[in-house]
Formats: structure tokens, sequence, C-alpha cells
């Protein structure tokens, strides 16, 4: 997983409530043996619209996905998360989200920042026109016109985003520890080492 530390740039200023995991990424995208190409899913069908915000040559690569109450509700498809990621999104701001796809975005290294719909507000005005930055670090939002918005966030899932640990690095992190468990077993327990023949 990438590490997260900072992250900045334009925002898709969308800000649409209850939007669920069948809009972020449609079943029928569900079929693919991989992630690559899922951002092309994404949103389908609000960019099926004539001047939709995703396909707005302004908002093109944005890191950020400034969105409405309760995000990502609905199944508990990963995809959505793949999805967002395939598009080049790395954070998304809400006043709330789904237990579950705030789950799936964490653990794919997606930040999920939650501020008050206030802030939301004021986001999504300057995302019309201006970058937004993000710093995990600091655990704050703010823009060029010197807004500034804290914001909280687990500390174990703060470590995890800082160095780029997921479930995989995170136990790989403890090979010693684990090595020198299996060592002690070994030594204490012979018959559970398989041989060589």
């Amino acid at each position: 997983m990438t590490p997260v530390s900072t992250i900045e740039g334009k925002a898709y200023p969308f800000g649409l409530k209850n939007i669920d995991t069948d809009v972020i990424i449609p079943a029928h995208w569900l079929k693919t043996i991989t992630r690559a190409g899922l951002g092309r899913g994404a949103f389908e069908s609000i960019r099926k619209e004539p001047g939709n915000l995703f396909d707005n040559a302004d908002y093109a690569g944005s890191p950020i996905l400034i969105a409405g109450d309760n995000f990502g509700c609905g199944s508990s498809r990963e995809h959505a998360a793949w999805a967002l990621l395939d598009m080049g999104i790395t954070a998304v701001i809400a006043p709330s989200y789904s237990d579950i796809f705030s789950g799936n975005a964490f653990k794919n290294g997606i930040l999920t920042v939650v501020l008050p719909q206030e802030a939301i507000d004021r986001l999504m005005e300057v995302a019309q026109t201006d970058p937004i930055h993000i710093d995990l670090e600091n655990q704050s939002v703010t823009t060029p016109f010197q807004d500034r918005f804290s914001f909280e966030i687990d500390p174990f899932r703060k470590q995890c985003l800082l160095g780029g640990l997921d479930e995989v690095g995170l136990t790989m992190a403890q090979g010693d520890v684990i090595s020198a468990y299996e060592a002690k077993v070994g030594a204490e327990r012979p018959w559970l080492v398989p041989t060589t023949t």
C-alpha cells in the first residue's frame, strides 16, 4: 500500500448525500478479476448525464472527492474503493460514511476525512476554483484562503496510512517476532517441525 501523508490538488465538488456503492460502481462491473479499469465504471449512472462533474476536464485526475452525508452506504463491495483508487481518488471528505465503506477505503489506502456540513459547504465552494490540501500527520484540511479544518482519525488507522501498512504489511512487520516464536515452538515440540527427506 502506498503511504499517505499529504494529499493536495483539485477536488471533485460532488456533495450528494446517501451515495451508495451501486452508484460508486454498478454491479455489472463486479465480474472482473482485476482491479484495473474499474475507474471507467465509477459513477457510471452519473456519467451518463451530459456535462457531468466526473467527465469535466477541469477536475480530471483530482485526488480528492468531497461527498455528502452517508457516503458509501449500501452493499459491502470492496470494488467501490478499488474504483475510486483507479480514478486517482486517494481521499474522500464527507460528514459521515457507511462503516463498511470506511473500512474498505482504509484497507485500500484511501483516507476518509469526517468534517461537519459547514466545512463541507466551504470546501465545495473552494473546490470550484482552487486546490485543497489534506495533512494526515497534523490532521487538517486547508485551502489557499486560510481555511483550516481539523479532523479526528483513529490512531491505528493513521499509523497504518502514514506507514503504507495494509494487513499483509502489518504481518510482515512482525517477521522477527514470528520467527522467534516458530524457533521456540520448534525447540519445545520438535515433532511439529517439518523434516526434509
